[in-house]
């Protein structure tokens, strides 16, 4: 788990490369898709921290004519994350258009999904959220050292294997997978163990407290971790479609990020596990 090489963020913790065991666990093929959440909310009658918030995270360039008089502000440093009255899960460019206007969008993942989302969807379905050592493990699909799921490289042999951003970011997306924004969640080849798009499209939640320290500094860590036992923010893994090399090269195996638990943006999303036992 974790990498030794000095493409990553030395603040993000993504070293040093260290063993790691975990027990055998079930994990989803695909992250959660939008039609599954809209079948968890018609039974539940959930409510999302966006909704609540009466407000999500836009990439600009995606939201709605009305979205756009509808933005209160930006993120502080990326500008081009609009904050968006309406913006949530059904709504994900902001009001004036819905995922029910689209069929085809019911097949991609679910965004704009906080942790706190997550985990109450995972709960409702009997499963759970990996852990940041399962979703490394699971990630990389029986490869061992590697930045990406299939080798070394971003691409191979000319091939896109997921779903990033190929351009000037974040003027220009040259979108040379095919993709602009999500990608429907078995896009391109999955990976040694059937798993699909854990790198790009969305970034998923795990289940860990973030620290950029902790594996580092705690002798406890290399049987199932679970990150440490008090923090804010919660780990993210995986990387999204709109990460690049020249800003958020977190798209590979070993990167990480976080986020506050009730934070939600148009490029978050999760995946579920589920033990052995409970199957």
């Amino acid at each position: 788990m974790g990498t030794d090489a000095e493409v990553g963020f030395a603040d993000d913790g993504e070293g040093p490369a260290r063993r790691v065991t975990v027990d055998p666990f079930h994990v989803d093929r695909y992250a959660v898709t939008n039609v599954e959440f809209l079948q968890f909310v018609r039974d539940e009658g959930y409510t999302t921290d966006a909704e609540q918030y009466g407000w999500s995270y836009v990439f600009e360039g995606f939201e709605t004519d009305r979205a756009n008089e509808l933005s209160i502000g930006s993120a502080a440093g990326a500008p081009w994350w609009l904050a968006v009255e309406g913006a949530n899960w059904l709504h994900p460019y902001g009001p004036g258009f819905s995922l029910l206007d689209d069929e085809d969008l019911l097949k991609h993942p679910v965004t704009h999904v906080s942790w706190n989302d997550a985990r109450a969807y995972s709960r409702w379905a009997g499963k759970r959220l990996l852990t940041e050592a399962e979703w490394e493990f699971a990630a990389r699909g029986g490869t061992r050292g590697t930045q990406f799921p299939w080798g070394a490289e971003l691409t191979l042999d000319g091939e896109h294997r997921c779903n990033v951003w190929q351009g000037n970011f974040p003027e220009e997306n040259e979108e040379a997978d095919g993709y602009s924004g999500t990608a429907p969640v078995d896009a391109f080849r999955p990976n040694g163990y059937g798993l699909y798009n854990v790198i790009g499209n969305v970034w998923e939640w795990c289940f860990d407290r973030f620290s950029a320290d902790h594996h580092a500094t705690t002798s406890d860590g290399d049987h199932n971790p679970t990150g440490p036992a008090r923090g804010r923010e919660r780990v993210m893994k995986g990387g999204s479609y709109l990460c690049h090399d020249s800003w958020c090269n977190r798209y590979r195996i070993p990167a990480r990020s976080k986020n506050t638990p009730d934070s939600s943006a148009g490029n978050i999303g999760f995946r579920c596990a589920r033990d052995v036992d409970d199957c």
